[in-house]
């Protein structure tokens, strides 16, 4: 397994507009997007391409294009779809699966309540989108969903993590090189609920504001 911090000063600035809790959702939602878009750039350095004849209004060339079959990107319901559009307008051809995972509070088991990912994945280039890294066991989970339906790679897209949570990924997937973490900040530790120190607060909540319960 690999892990990747992106050093840049504008992920670094990006970064730190999100933390401030002053940061209202629509600067918010538009720094994610655009963040993710400056780490899906790293992220799919090693992307399968092939070579492609192309006219040009003058010559014919050799140039390349993205193989098939095409990437897969795969946001993690609810906060991961505010990372989808950086990531589609970087790789406009990949296809784009779904899957819903949430964290029991309490327990802290991860629970599967949607899938929409195709059932065959054999040769597929997958990249998850999951702005935090935690606990890691949305991600573990995530990622060995993936691999049982066939995937030749997974690269995980996260904003921040905590090194309790890229510890727990480097325990199951340490030997693997088929997984790869692409990461803008790695923070400074859990606290005892499990929030990432110093974060940036539930990143479903900052995109999207807080719904109050249905009464």
């Amino acid at each position: 397994m690999r892990v990747q911090v992106v050093d840049h000063p504008l992920v670094a600035h990006k970064v730190s507009v999100l933390r401030d809790k002053n940061t209202p959702s629509s600067i918010f939602r538009q720094l994610t997007d655009e963040l993710v878009t400056l780490l899906a750039y790293e992220a799919t350095r090693e992307v399968t391409t092939e070579s492609v004849q192309v006219e040009t209004p003058v010559a014919t060339t050799i140039g390349t294009a993205i193989a098939k079959p095409t990437p897969l990107v795969v946001p993690i319901l609810r906060a991961g779809l505010g990372m989808l559009e950086g990531m589609t307008r970087l790789v406009p051809t990949a296809e784009v699966g779904f899957l819903g995972m949430a964290r029991n509070e309490e327990t802290l088991d991860i629970i599967t309540y949607a899938d929409r990912v195709p059932n065959d994945l054999t040769g597929r280039q997958v990249f998850v989108l999951d702005p935090m890294l935690a606990t890691g066991g949305t991600l573990a989970e995530a990622i060995k969903f993936i691999f049982d339906r066939g995937a030749e790679s997974v690269t995980c897209i996260c904003l921040i993590a905590a090194p309790e949570g890229v510890a727990r990924l480097e325990e199951i997937h340490g030997n693997d090189d088929r997984v790869h973490i692409v990461l803008a900040s790695l923070d400074e530790k859990l606290n005892e609920k499990s929030y990432i120190i110093p974060g940036l607060g539930d990143a479903g909540d900052r995109l999207y504001g807080v719904t109050p319960p249905i009464a």
